[in-house]
Protein backbone atom coordinates (compact mmCIF):
# COMPACT_ATOMS: atom_id res chain seq x y z
CA UNK A 1 0.00 0.00 0.00
CA UNK A 2 1.22 3.44 -0.75
CA UNK A 3 1.72 5.79 1.68
CA UNK A 4 0.86 9.74 0.81
CA UNK A 5 1.30 12.37 2.77
CA UNK A 6 -1.64 15.31 2.65
CA UNK A 7 -1.39 17.73 0.24
CA UNK A 8 -1.65 22.09 0.91
CA UNK A 9 -5.58 22.59 2.00
CA UNK A 10 -7.85 24.90 -0.70
CA UNK A 11 -7.75 27.42 2.01
CA UNK A 12 -4.21 27.86 1.72
CA UNK A 13 -3.94 27.56 -1.87
CA UNK A 14 -6.81 30.52 -2.06
CA UNK A 15 -4.73 33.10 0.53
CA UNK A 16 -1.49 32.31 -1.73
CA UNK A 17 -3.00 33.31 -4.71
CA UNK A 18 -5.12 36.76 -3.17
CA UNK A 19 -1.78 37.66 -2.22
CA UNK A 20 0.53 36.74 -5.11
CA UNK A 21 -2.43 39.00 -7.55
CA UNK A 22 -2.17 41.89 -4.87
CA UNK A 23 1.73 42.14 -5.41
CA UNK A 24 1.67 41.39 -8.71
CA UNK A 25 -0.66 44.61 -9.11
CA UNK A 26 1.07 46.50 -6.58
CA UNK A 27 4.18 46.60 -9.06
CA UNK A 28 2.32 46.81 -11.81
CA UNK A 29 1.59 50.19 -10.85
CA UNK A 30 4.24 51.16 -8.87
CA UNK A 31 7.16 52.89 -11.06
CA UNK A 32 10.61 51.18 -11.18
CA UNK A 33 13.40 53.26 -9.27
CA UNK A 34 16.96 52.35 -8.46
CA UNK A 35 17.72 49.78 -5.90
CA UNK A 36 18.11 51.36 -2.45
CA UNK A 37 21.64 50.38 -1.00
CA UNK A 38 21.03 47.20 0.72
CA UNK A 39 21.52 47.09 4.39
CA UNK A 40 23.85 44.88 6.60
CA UNK A 41 24.48 43.71 10.11
CA UNK A 42 27.78 42.58 11.49
CA UNK A 43 26.87 39.41 13.68
CA UNK A 44 29.76 39.97 16.00
CA UNK A 45 28.14 43.17 17.00
CA UNK A 46 24.99 41.30 18.16
CA UNK A 47 24.90 40.97 22.05
CA UNK A 48 25.25 37.31 23.14
CA UNK A 49 25.44 35.86 20.00
CA UNK A 50 28.36 38.14 18.82
CA UNK A 51 30.53 36.83 21.27
CA UNK A 52 30.07 33.46 20.22
CA UNK A 53 30.48 34.13 16.60
CA UNK A 54 33.88 35.86 17.68
CA UNK A 55 35.09 32.86 19.76
CA UNK A 56 33.96 30.64 17.09
CA UNK A 57 35.72 32.11 14.17
CA UNK A 58 38.93 32.47 16.00
CA UNK A 59 39.02 28.83 16.81
CA UNK A 60 40.03 26.44 13.36
CA UNK A 61 40.25 23.75 15.51
CA UNK A 62 36.10 23.89 16.09
CA UNK A 63 35.62 23.61 12.26
CA UNK A 64 38.18 20.73 12.07
CA UNK A 65 36.44 19.11 15.00
CA UNK A 66 32.92 19.25 13.01
CA UNK A 67 35.08 17.88 9.61
CA UNK A 68 36.03 14.75 11.81
CA UNK A 69 32.44 14.31 12.98
CA UNK A 70 30.85 14.69 9.42
CA UNK A 71 33.32 12.54 8.05
CA UNK A 72 33.00 9.83 10.66
CA UNK A 73 29.24 9.63 9.99
CA UNK A 74 29.08 9.23 6.18
CA UNK A 75 31.78 6.47 6.60
CA UNK A 76 29.35 4.75 8.88
CA UNK A 77 26.62 5.62 5.92
CA UNK A 78 29.04 3.85 3.35
CA UNK A 79 29.56 0.73 5.67
CA UNK A 80 25.90 0.18 6.30
CA UNK A 81 25.31 0.88 2.42
CA UNK A 82 27.76 -1.40 1.70
CA UNK A 83 27.27 -4.36 4.47
CA UNK A 84 23.75 -3.66 5.90
CA UNK A 85 20.71 -4.78 5.00
CA UNK A 86 18.67 -3.71 1.92
CA UNK A 87 15.49 -2.56 3.30
CA UNK A 88 15.88 1.01 2.72
CA UNK A 89 14.02 2.37 5.76
CA UNK A 90 16.17 0.31 8.33
CA UNK A 91 19.21 1.61 6.56
CA UNK A 92 21.35 4.66 7.62
CA UNK A 93 22.44 4.93 4.23
CA UNK A 94 18.99 5.64 2.74
CA UNK A 95 17.18 6.83 5.32
CA UNK A 96 20.06 9.39 6.72
CA UNK A 97 21.35 10.44 2.92
CA UNK A 98 17.56 10.96 1.07
CA UNK A 99 15.25 11.72 4.09
CA UNK A 100 17.31 14.01 6.45
CA UNK A 101 20.30 15.22 4.73
CA UNK A 102 19.23 16.10 1.76
CA UNK A 103 16.12 17.53 2.91
CA UNK A 104 17.68 19.54 6.05
CA UNK A 105 20.33 20.45 4.06
CA UNK A 106 18.14 22.57 1.74
CA UNK A 107 15.98 23.79 4.59
CA UNK A 108 19.76 24.78 6.29
CA UNK A 109 20.61 27.01 3.56
CA UNK A 110 17.80 29.07 4.19
CA UNK A 111 19.65 30.41 7.71
CA UNK A 112 23.07 29.30 7.45
CA UNK A 113 24.37 30.18 3.57
CA UNK A 114 26.62 27.55 2.57
CA UNK A 115 27.97 26.48 5.30
CA UNK A 116 27.53 22.60 4.85
CA UNK A 117 30.43 23.63 2.11
CA UNK A 118 32.85 24.12 4.49
CA UNK A 119 32.07 20.60 6.50
CA UNK A 120 31.30 18.83 3.58
CA UNK A 121 32.91 15.32 3.89
CA UNK A 122 33.35 14.56 -0.35
CA UNK A 123 35.96 17.78 0.24
CA UNK A 124 37.19 17.00 3.58
CA UNK A 125 38.05 13.67 2.76
CA UNK A 126 39.86 14.28 -0.81
CA UNK A 127 42.09 16.54 0.95
CA UNK A 128 43.19 14.51 3.43
CA UNK A 129 44.43 11.66 1.04
CA UNK A 130 46.01 14.33 -1.41
CA UNK A 131 47.43 16.70 0.97
CA UNK A 132 47.85 14.17 3.90
CA UNK A 133 47.42 16.37 6.65
CA UNK A 134 44.11 16.77 8.84
CA UNK A 135 44.73 21.09 8.76
CA UNK A 136 46.86 23.52 8.29
CA UNK A 137 49.03 24.07 4.57
CA UNK A 138 50.55 21.20 3.14
CA UNK A 139 54.21 21.95 1.31
CA UNK A 140 54.07 20.39 -1.11
CA UNK A 141 50.19 19.81 -2.05
CA UNK A 142 50.67 16.53 -4.14
CA UNK A 143 48.65 18.13 -6.83
CA UNK A 144 49.96 18.44 -10.12
CA UNK A 145 47.90 22.00 -9.81
CA UNK A 146 47.08 22.00 -13.66
CA UNK A 147 44.59 24.78 -14.55
CA UNK A 148 41.13 23.56 -15.60
CA UNK A 149 40.91 23.12 -19.31
CA UNK A 150 39.53 26.19 -20.52
CA UNK A 151 36.38 24.03 -22.06
CA UNK A 152 35.05 23.23 -18.65
CA UNK A 153 36.02 26.34 -16.87
CA UNK A 154 32.25 26.94 -16.13
CA UNK A 155 29.80 24.80 -14.44
CA UNK A 156 28.10 23.03 -17.48
CA UNK A 157 29.92 20.13 -15.85
CA UNK A 158 27.89 20.65 -12.68
CA UNK A 159 24.83 20.90 -14.66
CA UNK A 160 24.88 17.62 -16.47
CA UNK A 161 26.02 15.75 -13.17
CA UNK A 162 23.30 17.34 -11.57
CA UNK A 163 20.55 16.25 -14.44
CA UNK A 164 22.59 12.36 -13.97
CA UNK A 165 22.08 12.14 -10.27
CA UNK A 166 18.27 13.39 -10.87
CA UNK A 167 18.52 10.34 -13.41
CA UNK A 168 20.00 7.98 -10.70
CA UNK A 169 17.86 9.03 -8.06
CA UNK A 170 14.00 9.05 -9.89
CA UNK A 171 14.66 6.73 -13.01
CA UNK A 172 17.49 4.08 -11.19
CA UNK A 173 15.87 4.58 -7.88
CA UNK A 174 19.44 4.49 -6.11
CA UNK A 175 17.07 6.12 -3.22
CA UNK A 176 15.61 2.87 -2.39
CA UNK A 177 19.07 0.67 -2.62
CA UNK A 178 21.67 1.34 0.11
CA UNK A 179 23.95 -0.44 -1.46
CA UNK A 180 23.81 2.26 -4.13
CA UNK A 181 23.50 5.33 -2.41
CA UNK A 182 26.84 3.71 -0.97
CA UNK A 183 28.68 3.52 -4.37
CA UNK A 184 27.08 6.84 -5.12
CA UNK A 185 28.92 8.76 -1.88
CA UNK A 186 31.82 6.68 -2.80
CA UNK A 187 31.61 8.39 -6.10
CA UNK A 188 31.84 11.44 -5.00
CA UNK A 189 34.39 10.94 -2.95
CA UNK A 190 36.79 9.61 -6.06
CA UNK A 191 35.62 12.91 -8.40
CA UNK A 192 36.41 14.96 -5.81
CA UNK A 193 39.80 13.44 -4.95
CA UNK A 194 40.94 12.98 -8.66
CA UNK A 195 40.01 16.94 -9.30
CA UNK A 196 41.66 17.81 -6.04
CA UNK A 197 45.32 15.71 -7.24
CA UNK A 198 45.18 17.47 -11.05
CA UNK A 199 43.68 21.16 -10.99
CA UNK A 200 44.81 23.90 -8.83
CA UNK A 201 42.94 24.59 -5.67
CA UNK A 202 39.23 22.90 -5.33
CA UNK A 203 38.27 22.63 -9.18
CA UNK A 204 35.74 20.09 -7.82
CA UNK A 205 33.93 22.78 -5.83
CA UNK A 206 33.79 25.79 -8.21
CA UNK A 207 33.05 23.64 -11.52
CA UNK A 208 31.96 19.96 -10.93
CA UNK A 209 29.47 19.22 -8.02
CA UNK A 210 26.13 19.87 -8.27
CA UNK A 211 25.26 19.73 -4.47
CA UNK A 212 27.67 23.06 -4.17
CA UNK A 213 27.01 25.22 -7.09
CA UNK A 214 23.05 24.07 -5.88
CA UNK A 215 24.05 25.40 -2.36
CA UNK A 216 26.27 27.99 -3.87
CA UNK A 217 22.47 29.48 -5.96
CA UNK A 218 20.16 29.13 -3.05
CA UNK A 219 23.09 30.91 -0.80
CA UNK A 220 21.90 34.01 -2.71
CA UNK A 221 18.79 34.22 -0.69
CA UNK A 222 20.58 33.36 2.62
CA UNK A 223 20.44 35.97 5.16
CA UNK A 224 24.04 35.97 5.92
CA UNK A 225 27.08 36.35 4.19
CA UNK A 226 31.10 36.52 4.50
CA UNK A 227 32.69 40.10 3.81
CA UNK A 228 34.90 42.65 4.76
CA UNK A 229 34.39 44.30 7.68
CA UNK A 230 35.96 47.54 6.28
CA UNK A 231 36.16 47.78 2.40
CA UNK A 232 38.85 50.12 2.57
CA UNK A 233 41.31 47.92 4.27
CA UNK A 234 41.03 45.45 1.72
CA UNK A 235 41.65 48.01 -0.94
CA UNK A 236 44.91 48.88 0.98
CA UNK A 237 45.86 45.44 1.16
CA UNK A 238 49.04 44.57 -1.26
CA UNK A 239 49.63 40.60 0.16
CA UNK A 240 45.83 39.36 -0.67
CA UNK A 241 46.18 36.64 1.98
CA UNK A 242 42.47 35.67 1.70
CA UNK A 243 43.18 34.65 -2.30
CA UNK A 244 46.86 33.52 -1.97
CA UNK A 245 46.88 32.06 2.09
CA UNK A 246 50.04 32.47 4.11
CA UNK A 247 52.47 29.92 5.03
CA UNK A 248 49.44 28.13 8.02
CA UNK A 249 46.85 28.61 5.84
CA UNK A 250 45.34 27.94 2.20
CA UNK A 251 44.52 29.70 0.14
CA UNK A 252 40.90 30.03 -1.27
CA UNK A 253 39.39 27.31 -2.92
CA UNK A 254 37.61 29.11 -5.44
CA UNK A 255 39.26 31.65 -6.58
CA UNK A 256 37.92 34.34 -4.71
CA UNK A 257 39.33 38.09 -3.66
CA UNK A 258 37.58 39.15 0.22
CA UNK A 259 37.45 42.80 -1.40
CA UNK A 260 35.94 42.39 -4.44
CA UNK A 261 33.52 39.62 -3.26
CA UNK A 262 29.90 40.81 -3.86
CA UNK A 263 28.14 37.06 -3.87
CA UNK A 264 27.83 34.10 -2.38
CA UNK A 265 27.44 31.95 -5.38
CA UNK A 266 31.13 30.50 -5.12
CA UNK A 267 31.67 30.94 -1.33
CA UNK A 268 32.11 27.61 0.53
CA UNK A 269 32.44 29.12 4.05
CA UNK A 270 35.64 26.90 4.39
CA UNK A 271 37.06 29.69 6.78
CA UNK A 272 40.67 30.28 5.18
CA UNK A 273 40.04 33.98 4.29
CA UNK A 274 39.09 34.92 7.62
CA UNK A 275 42.01 33.00 9.46
CA UNK A 276 44.57 34.12 6.67
CA UNK A 277 43.65 38.10 6.98
CA UNK A 278 46.25 39.68 8.82
CA UNK A 279 43.89 42.76 9.69
CA UNK A 280 40.99 40.56 11.13
CA UNK A 281 38.64 42.32 8.16
CA UNK A 282 36.27 39.12 7.25
CA UNK A 283 33.42 38.55 9.34
CA UNK A 284 29.58 37.07 9.18
CA UNK A 285 27.46 39.45 8.94
CA UNK A 286 23.11 39.84 8.19
CA UNK A 287 21.98 41.10 4.89
CA UNK A 288 18.57 41.32 2.70
CA UNK A 289 17.80 37.77 1.78
CA UNK A 290 17.04 39.61 -1.97
CA UNK A 291 19.95 42.12 -1.93
CA UNK A 292 22.40 39.80 -4.24
CA UNK A 293 19.48 37.87 -6.33
CA UNK A 294 18.31 41.48 -7.31
CA UNK A 295 21.62 43.29 -7.60
CA UNK A 296 24.17 41.84 -6.01
CA UNK A 297 25.00 39.01 -8.33
CA UNK A 298 26.58 39.32 -11.65
CA UNK A 299 24.92 37.41 -15.14
CA UNK A 300 26.59 34.96 -16.55
CA UNK A 301 25.26 32.66 -19.35
CA UNK A 302 26.67 29.09 -18.13
CA UNK A 303 25.03 30.44 -14.52
CA UNK A 304 21.62 31.51 -15.98
CA UNK A 305 21.13 27.80 -17.46
CA UNK A 306 22.17 26.20 -14.33
CA UNK A 307 19.56 28.73 -12.22
CA UNK A 308 17.27 27.55 -15.35
CA UNK A 309 18.22 23.51 -14.32
CA UNK A 310 17.23 24.00 -11.17
CA UNK A 311 13.91 25.29 -11.12
CA UNK A 312 13.31 22.55 -13.84
CA UNK A 313 14.70 19.72 -11.48
CA UNK A 314 12.95 20.80 -8.50
CA UNK A 315 9.50 20.88 -10.28
CA UNK A 316 10.39 17.81 -11.81
CA UNK A 317 11.52 15.95 -8.31
CA UNK A 318 8.05 17.02 -7.00
CA UNK A 319 6.00 16.01 -10.06
CA UNK A 320 7.56 12.34 -9.96
CA UNK A 321 5.84 12.32 -5.96
CA UNK A 322 2.71 12.41 -6.73
CA UNK A 323 0.90 9.46 -7.39
CA UNK A 324 -0.50 9.68 -10.93
CA UNK A 325 3.71 10.04 -12.00
CA UNK A 326 3.41 6.07 -12.76
CA UNK A 327 0.08 6.15 -14.13
CA UNK A 328 1.26 8.42 -16.97
CA UNK A 329 5.06 6.97 -17.26
CA UNK A 330 2.79 3.34 -17.92
CA UNK A 331 0.67 4.78 -20.84
CA UNK A 332 3.73 6.83 -22.23
CA UNK A 333 5.49 3.51 -22.18
CA UNK A 334 2.39 1.94 -24.17
CA UNK A 335 2.65 4.50 -26.56
CA UNK A 336 6.30 4.51 -27.53
CA UNK A 337 6.79 0.19 -27.08
CA UNK A 338 8.95 0.35 -23.57
CA UNK A 339 9.05 -2.47 -21.37
CA UNK A 340 11.48 -3.42 -18.78
CA UNK A 341 12.50 -1.09 -16.20
CA UNK A 342 10.69 1.88 -18.08
CA UNK A 343 14.28 3.86 -18.21
CA UNK A 344 13.75 4.86 -21.56
CA UNK A 345 10.27 6.12 -21.06
CA UNK A 346 11.39 8.09 -17.73
CA UNK A 347 13.98 9.45 -19.41
CA UNK A 348 12.08 11.19 -22.20
CA UNK A 349 9.68 12.18 -19.41
CA UNK A 350 12.88 14.45 -17.67
CA UNK A 351 13.89 15.67 -20.85
CA UNK A 352 10.14 16.76 -21.74
CA UNK A 353 9.60 18.12 -18.43
CA UNK A 354 12.97 19.88 -18.48
CA UNK A 355 11.89 21.27 -21.79
CA UNK A 356 8.91 22.91 -20.70
CA UNK A 357 9.81 25.74 -18.17
CA UNK A 358 13.00 26.53 -20.23
CA UNK A 359 11.40 27.47 -23.24
CA UNK A 360 8.84 29.02 -21.88
CA UNK A 361 11.19 31.07 -19.75
CA UNK A 362 13.21 31.48 -22.71
CA UNK A 363 10.14 33.19 -24.83
CA UNK A 364 9.55 35.24 -21.93
CA UNK A 365 12.77 36.42 -21.19
CA UNK A 366 12.44 37.58 -24.96
CA UNK A 367 9.36 38.97 -25.30
CA UNK A 368 10.37 41.16 -22.21
CA UNK A 369 13.64 42.53 -24.10
CA UNK A 370 11.87 43.50 -26.83
CA UNK A 371 9.23 44.90 -24.52
CA UNK A 372 11.75 46.92 -23.20
CA UNK A 373 13.63 47.78 -26.07
CA UNK A 374 16.71 47.21 -24.28
CA UNK A 375 20.18 47.17 -26.32
CA UNK A 376 21.61 44.04 -24.65
CA UNK A 377 22.58 41.26 -26.41
CA UNK A 378 19.82 38.64 -25.96
CA UNK A 379 22.16 36.16 -23.96
CA UNK A 380 23.08 39.35 -21.48
CA UNK A 381 19.40 39.71 -21.42
CA UNK A 382 18.64 36.06 -20.71
CA UNK A 383 21.34 36.10 -18.33
CA UNK A 384 20.10 39.07 -16.08
CA UNK A 385 15.99 38.11 -16.08
CA UNK A 386 16.97 34.29 -14.79
CA UNK A 387 17.76 35.10 -11.17
CA UNK A 388 13.79 34.85 -11.59
CA UNK A 389 14.36 31.28 -11.26
CA UNK A 390 16.47 31.19 -7.54
CA UNK A 391 13.49 32.14 -5.43
CA UNK A 392 10.83 30.68 -7.45
CA UNK A 393 12.96 27.12 -6.95
CA UNK A 394 14.09 27.64 -3.57
CA UNK A 395 10.62 28.15 -1.79
CA UNK A 396 9.01 25.55 -3.88
CA UNK A 397 12.02 23.05 -2.61
CA UNK A 398 11.92 24.26 0.85
CA UNK A 399 8.22 23.59 1.08
CA UNK A 400 8.33 20.78 -0.85
CA UNK A 401 11.50 19.22 1.93
CA UNK A 402 10.03 20.39 4.91
CA UNK A 403 7.48 17.14 4.87
CA UNK A 404 10.05 14.68 4.20
CA UNK A 405 12.29 16.55 6.90
CA UNK A 406 9.44 16.49 9.33
CA UNK A 407 7.15 13.16 8.34
CA UNK A 408 9.30 10.90 7.51
CA UNK A 409 12.68 11.74 9.46
CA UNK A 410 10.83 10.68 12.66
CA UNK A 411 12.54 7.07 12.51
CA UNK A 412 16.57 8.12 12.64
CA UNK A 413 16.96 7.34 16.17
CA UNK A 414 15.52 4.19 15.42
CA UNK A 415 18.69 3.46 12.91
CA UNK A 416 20.77 5.05 14.54
CA UNK A 417 20.88 2.61 17.17
CA UNK A 418 21.18 -0.18 14.96
CA UNK A 419 22.44 1.48 11.57
CA UNK A 420 23.08 -1.63 9.52
CA UNK A 421 19.69 -2.42 10.32
CA UNK A 422 20.29 -6.13 11.66
CA UNK A 423 17.62 -8.70 11.52
CA UNK A 424 15.34 -5.68 11.11
CA UNK A 425 11.68 -6.28 9.11
CA UNK A 426 10.35 -4.06 6.43
CA UNK A 427 8.00 -1.55 8.06
CA UNK A 428 4.53 -2.60 9.14
CA UNK A 429 1.38 -0.33 8.27
CA UNK A 430 1.42 0.71 11.89
CA UNK A 431 5.28 1.92 11.81
CA UNK A 432 4.52 3.94 8.27
CA UNK A 433 1.44 5.46 10.00
CA UNK A 434 4.20 6.48 13.46
CA UNK A 435 6.34 7.89 11.36
CA UNK A 436 4.22 10.10 9.42
CA UNK A 437 2.98 11.70 12.40
CA UNK A 438 3.96 15.71 12.83
CA UNK A 439 6.37 16.26 15.32
CA UNK A 440 4.07 20.12 15.31
CA UNK A 441 0.68 20.77 14.20
CA UNK A 442 0.15 20.26 10.67
CA UNK A 443 -1.75 23.45 10.36
CA UNK A 444 1.77 25.03 11.26
CA UNK A 445 2.81 22.99 8.41
CA UNK A 446 0.36 24.10 6.07
CA UNK A 447 1.21 27.49 7.22
CA UNK A 448 4.62 27.39 6.96
CA UNK A 449 4.62 26.25 3.75
CA UNK A 450 2.52 28.67 2.33
CA UNK A 451 4.42 31.60 3.70
CA UNK A 452 7.62 30.15 2.04
CA UNK A 453 5.51 30.37 -1.31
CA UNK A 454 4.63 33.62 -0.50
CA UNK A 455 8.48 34.77 0.12
CA UNK A 456 9.37 33.15 -3.03
CA UNK A 457 6.99 34.77 -5.01
CA UNK A 458 7.62 38.27 -3.40
CA UNK A 459 11.73 38.38 -3.90
CA UNK A 460 11.13 37.00 -7.28
CA UNK A 461 9.25 40.28 -7.93
CA UNK A 462 11.80 42.19 -6.52
CA UNK A 463 13.97 40.65 -8.65
CA UNK A 464 12.11 41.03 -12.05
CA UNK A 465 12.17 44.70 -10.99
CA UNK A 466 15.67 45.56 -10.33
CA UNK A 467 17.21 43.13 -12.89
CA UNK A 468 14.18 43.95 -15.41
CA UNK A 469 15.33 48.29 -14.77
CA UNK A 470 18.63 47.49 -16.40
CA UNK A 471 17.31 46.34 -19.41
CA UNK A 472 15.53 49.78 -20.39
CA UNK A 473 18.24 52.02 -23.21
CA UNK A 474 18.09 55.91 -22.21
CA UNK A 475 15.12 56.18 -24.89
CA UNK A 476 12.76 53.39 -23.64
CA UNK A 477 10.59 54.79 -20.27
CA UNK A 478 11.36 52.21 -17.69
CA UNK A 479 7.58 50.42 -17.09
CA UNK A 480 6.67 47.30 -15.00
CA UNK A 481 4.17 46.76 -17.67
CA UNK A 482 7.00 45.86 -20.17
CA UNK A 483 8.21 43.36 -18.07
CA UNK A 484 4.81 41.27 -18.18
CA UNK A 485 6.17 38.82 -19.65
CA UNK A 486 8.83 37.36 -17.22
CA UNK A 487 6.30 38.78 -14.40
CA UNK A 488 4.04 35.64 -16.14
CA UNK A 489 6.56 33.26 -16.03
CA UNK A 490 6.70 33.62 -12.37
CA UNK A 491 3.43 33.42 -11.79
CA UNK A 492 2.47 30.18 -13.91
CA UNK A 493 6.12 28.61 -12.00
CA UNK A 494 4.30 29.86 -8.28
CA UNK A 495 0.90 28.07 -9.67
CA UNK A 496 2.75 25.13 -11.26
CA UNK A 497 4.68 24.35 -7.59
CA UNK A 498 1.63 25.46 -5.40
CA UNK A 499 -0.83 22.85 -7.35
CA UNK A 500 1.95 20.18 -6.85
CA UNK A 501 1.78 21.12 -3.16
CA UNK A 502 -1.85 20.96 -2.78
CA UNK A 503 -1.65 17.19 -4.35
CA UNK A 504 -1.09 14.14 -2.03
CA UNK A 505 2.72 13.38 -1.82
CA UNK A 506 4.19 9.96 -1.97
CA UNK A 507 6.57 8.90 0.78
CA UNK A 508 10.04 8.50 -0.21
CA UNK A 509 10.46 5.00 1.20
Amino acid sequence: MTMTHPGLPQAWGILIWGVMLAASLWALFRPLKAPAAPWHYTLERLPLLGGFVRWAASRPWLLLALRILIVALFLLVIAAGLFGTPIPERNLATLLTWNIWWAGLIVSIFFLGSAWCGICPWDTLATWLVRRRLWRRAEPNNSLNLRVPRAIRNIWPALLLFIGLTWLELGVGVTTSPYATALLALLMVVLATVSLAIYERRAFCRYFCPVGRTIGFYAQLAPVELRPVDPDICARCETLDCYYGNEQIEPCPTHLVMGRLTQNTYCTSCGNCSQACPHQNVAWRLRSPAAEAAAGARPHWDEAWFMLGLLALTGFHGLTMMPFWEDWMRDFARLIGDSGQLLWTFSLGLVGVLAVPLAFYTLAAWATARLAGTTLPFRRAFSQLAFVAIPLAFAYHLAHNLNHLLREGRGLGEVLLNPLGTGTLPLTMAEKHARMVLPIPQDLLFGLQASLMIFGFLIALKVIRSRGRALFNGGTAPSMWRLTPVLGFAIAMTAFHLWLLMQPMIMRM
